[in-house]
């Protein structure tokens, strides 16, 4: 009787960690590589251990993503990331830096020039891509025979936005940044007033220039969408698509949008309802560090440490800023963690230790931790936030100088650049973040909010790809606004209208009163 009991409860306990409430599903995905990849590994992995099936599509030269992983299968195909190399990005921050040296009203619309140059080159890469897909019958039965259930995919490439739209699947986005902007843009009513358009380096308090400049920024993106990025899918569009079909168009078929934002860190602005907000879903309660960091953290004492990362993609800063830094750093009496890569600076202080990687979570969330030194970018960011840590930011390039813009009017950051980065300058900077209470009181207020919410941002995002699954789709929270032409949209037809029977109603007034007038005059001249 006691072994039956016994296997009875062994039984209990394995049926206890099966995953509930959902059945098997395949799931094709298409990620973004670098820092992008990160956060979808963390979302795949949790659908990998409730029992879902997952076949990632990716270069076969990805720089993060691998061929064999326990959690997936993996489908390769040439796609952007193999005529990309690291090193162009080096090359676009050196060209940023010189832009930036031009201060005034239309630094941002330089700068964004030469993010729209690199947009072009890239979405034309992205056609060619997907055009040899779904030129080779082979791949596509591949895919066909699969029977996918759902594309989940980063829409920062295209290829799973044209991949799911061409399989005819459900779609899920786990985004931020799209085409030539960020997402709410492409989906929701966006007010120049107070919703700053991306790159514009402004935030929600905007006094007349701004708003121009606003204004002018969002005219610049409309051109970029339809001058530069639509024109390189016109002809994968006209062979596989049916007519009139656009990016955006495709894109705004998607069931649900991961956004990787939260209102603590974004500024407050419209939505819709097929959006789930994610931000900082990636972080998690801090590890152990490895013993030999372990023992350099604690022999900071009660100085604290100061962490420097600047993210996966770029790996060198100019020379002059590199030993700027560290001549900085040395004069602190924390000890400092740097990431970098490179050769190693000459005014390195004895304080300071270099690595090549560093597990930035577990650094963040140590009780030690008293300034992250950061480039702005949103895993970081979000992290910070998670762990309650004031940032130093130096910001490079893309998102980078609206994001540690958020932290900078809130009050949790300052901000310097590499343009005019001084040793002086840096340090000042440093020590006001160190010795000044309030940038930690408010990032602390920050983590507070961030922390206080209904639901785990991670259970959010897995709840919505499971329900489009088991719903076979979300087209119910779609709104008809994607449908309507702009001047339906905006009513223009009816502002027509009206104006047009308003000034029917004016002119007919007029007419009948000098047509009453001039009767009236005529009989008393005849009168008289």
């Amino acid at each position: 009787m006691s072994k039956v009991l016994a296997v009875l409860l062994a039984a209990l306990g394995f049926l206890s960690l099966w995953p509930t409430g959902c059945h098997s599903s395949r799931i094709l995905v298409v990620p973004v590589d670098g820092s992008h990849w990160i956060n979808m590994a963390v979302i795949l992995k949790e659908l990998h251990s409730r029992g879902h099936q997952l076949t990632v599509l990716h270069s076969p030269n990805s720089w993060y993503i691998p061929t064999n992983a326990s959690f997936y299968t993996s489908i390769t195909a040439t796609m952007l990331e193999d005529g990309t190399k690291k090193d162009y990005y080096n090359e676009i921050l050196s060209d940023v830096i010189k832009v930036r040296q031009s201060a005034g009203f239309l630094m941002t619309f330089y700068q964004q020039r030469l993010i729209t140059n690199m947009l072009a080159t890239g979405h034309k890469v992205l056609a060619e891509a997907a055009a040899a897909m779904f030129d080779d019958p082979v791949f596509m039965k591949k895919l066909r025979e699969a029977k996918f259930e759902l594309m989940l995919t980063d829409p920062g490439l295209t290829v799973g936005v044209l991949l799911g739209n061409y399989l005819k699947l459900p779609m899920v986005f786990n985004v931020r940044w799209m085409n030539n902007g960020e997402t709410h843009f492409s989906i929701a009513p966006s007010p120049l007033s107070y919703v700053p358009v991306s790159g514009s380096e402004l935030h929600d308090q905007m006094d007349f220039q701004g708003r121009l400049k606003n204004t002018l920024h969002y005219i610049y993106s409309l051109i970029e969408l339809h001058f530069y990025i639509n024109p390189a899918y016109a002809d994968l569009f006209q062979r596989h698509f049916p007519p009139k079909t656009d990016l955006l168009t495709l894109e705004q078929a998607a069931d649900i949008w991961l956004v990787r934002s939260d209102f603590v860190f974004e500024l407050p602005r419209p939505t819709m309802p097929n959006v789930v907000y994610i931000g900082g879903f990636q972080c998690e309660k801090a590890q152990p560090l490895p013993p030999d960091l372990e023992s350099f953290v604690q022999s900071s004492g009660e100085h604290g440490v100061v962490v420097m990362s600047l993210g996966t993609l770029v790996s060198a800063l100019p020379r002059d800023v590199t030993e700027a830094i560290a001549a900085a750093f040395a004069q602190l009496p924390q000890k400092v963690i740097w990431r970098i890569k490179g050769e190693k600076p000459s005014s390195l202080g004895n304080n300071t230790l270099l690595v090549d990687w560093l597990p930035q979570n577990d650094l963040l969330g140590h009780p030690k931790t008293r300034v992250f030194v950061a480039h702005g970018g949103t895993n970081g960011m979000y992290e910070a936030i998670y762990h309650g840590v004031p940032v130093l930011g130096l910001p490079l390039l893309f998102d980078q100088f609206d994001n540690l813009l958020r932290l900078k009017v809130r009050g949790a950051a300052r901000v310097v650049e590499a343009k005019s980065l001084t040793k002086e300058g840096f340090l000042e900077a440093l020590k006001d973040i160190l010795e000044t209470p309030t940038y930690r009181v408010n990032m602390r207020r920050l983590s507070r909010l961030h922390h206080d919410r209904p639901t785990p941002p991670l259970e959010s995002a897995i709840f919505w790809i499971e329900y489009v699954t088991r719903q076979k789709g979300a087209s119910h929270l779609r709104p008809a606004a994607y449908g309507l032409p702009w001047y339906s949209y905006f009513c223009m037809d009816v502002v027509l209208l009206i104006t047009g029977v308003v000034g029917v109603v004016v002119w007919a007034s007029v007419f009948i009163c000098k047509a009453v007038c001039c009767w009236r005059f005529g009989r008393k001249m005849k009168r008289e």
